[in-house]
């Protein structure tokens, strides 16, 4: 049984340089991302504290940026960091790579899917690593974060508890997810007691949801999920895909997607990840994300009621966190936490237009995306069926006829201007 550790990495500009806004925008944003000249970045503590685990097959380390013209040297500069761990067999999904995905897909007469996999989103870049898992066929996907330390030597051991085993019920384990602690071994989120978080009190819901899941037994149904622990049997990640539309919270979205599609996640009490969040983002950022994602969220349950061939997930079932902010009043508690903050905030216009946002911007980017995703859906286990070990890909990825990576050095501009003809 073989299983594949998968590591998104995430890069941004050198720290410095003028703030661009190519990709910026609520809906697909990447928190956390590493400055191009951090001398100290994540990825390398957290491939360091995986030399001590036992049993490590293969890694994979997806490589995404916050603008396009950093791609080459962002994969450059992921590959440079890895010479130093050549101890480990690590596979990197780069800009080269994905453009061999892009072609193979075009051969299998896929291309449609192209749009979706190459989505820059949080969701998206999951798939990619669930995609790199299929072609080297590995029977489990491990999911992890590059801001992340393993602190036991026994992780996959955890971490492969229970799954792909049946309980007394004859339900099998096809996916399960851990949880996340700080460097002082807390869970809990802190909350707000402020008047102006009257009714945006995610953290409180979330913290309420922890509690019942630290609770016996050690295996049960999560109403959350972490994507930075997260472990998924290829009987789930080849049917099931995470959505490349939904801008965060892509992990307990894949639980209720999961769910739709008749399976579980469960919470294991037993595993968890040492996350090193950092600077996360301002207040006012994450209100306006948790705002798009839990309207967008409201939107994809209820057009899942319309699909016969879909188990519907009920808001009581993922209550208290996220199914307290994901009914039909999530608009209007947004706005009115805009309006409150009016009267006292650090950012009131900020706060006023990410409130009205969520009536009018974020209503709409649900209209128009959540049935993209049900579509790609439909069309995922046909792709992965036809990927997995394939024979085309494998050698590209793992093989001999892997990129020559010295004609890929520096930045690809675009050409401008006149040119001659060279006779």
């Amino acid at each position: 049984m073989s299983s594949m550790i998968v590591i998104p990495t995430f890069w941004t500009k050198p720290a410095g340089t003028r703030k661009r806004t190519t990709r910026t925008n609520v809906e697909i944003p990447y928190g956390n991302a590493t400055c191009l000249n951090d001398p100290n970045p994540p990825l390398v503590r957290m491939l360091e504290s995986l030399r001590k685990v036992r049993g490590i097959d293969q890694i994979a380390v997806i490589v995404r940026t916050t603008d396009p013209s950093l791609e080459v040297r962002a994969d450059e500069r992921v590959r440079e960091l890895l010479r130093d761990f050549e101890d480990l067999d690590i596979f990197v999904m780069g800009p080269a790579e994905r453009g061999s995905l892009e072609r193979r897909l075009e051969q299998l007469e896929m291309n449609f899917l192209i749009p979706a996999i190459t989505q820059e989103s949080y969701g998206a870049t999951r798939n990619l690593g669930l995609i790199v898992a299929a072609v080297a066929g590995c029977d489990h996907a491990i999911m992890l974060d590059d801001n992340e330390v393993i602190e036991s030597a026994n992780f996959l051991e955890t971490a492969l508890y229970g799954l792909g085993q049946k309980f007394e019920s004859g339900v099998s384990c096809l996916a399960k997810t851990g949880y996340y602690i700080d460097e002082l071994g807390r869970w809990q989120r802190e909350e707000s007691s402020d008047f102006t978080d009257l009714f945006w009190k995610p953290a409180t819901a979330f913290n309420q949801a922890m509690a019942a899941q630290l609770k016996p037994p050690r295996l049960q149904p999560a109403s959350l999920a972490f994507g930075g622990a997260m472990a998924l049997h290829h009987d789930i990640f080849m049917r099931v895909a995470f959505d490349p539309w939904i801008g965060r919270g892509e992990d307990t979205d894949y639980l209720i997607n999961a769910r739709m599609h008749g399976h579980d996640v469960y919470f294991d009490d037993e595993w968890s990840v040492t996350k090193y969040t950092g600077s996360a983002g301002d207040a006012l950022t994450r209100f306006k994300q948790d705002a798009f994602r839990f309207v967008y969220e409201h939107r994809k349950l209820e057009f899942a009621k319309s699909q016969v061939d879909l188990r519907q997930v009920s808001i009581n079932s993922i209550s208290p966190y996220p199914g307290a902010f994901i009914d039909s009043r999530v608009g209007w508690r947004a706005f009115m936490t805009g309006l409150l903050k009016l009267v006292k905030s650090d950012d009131r216009p900020g706060y006023f237009a990410a409130g009205r946002s969520a009536l009018t911007k974020a209503s709409d980017y649900a209209r128009d995306n959540c049935a993209s995703y049900f579509a790609f859906q439909r069309a995922w286990a046909t792709m992965m069926e036809r990927i997995w070990e394939d024979v085309a890909l494998g050698p590209l990825f793992f093989g001999g006829r892997a990129p020559d990576r010295t004609a890929l050095t520096g930045q690809f501009k675009s050409i401008t201007g006149s040119f001659k003809v060279i006779d």
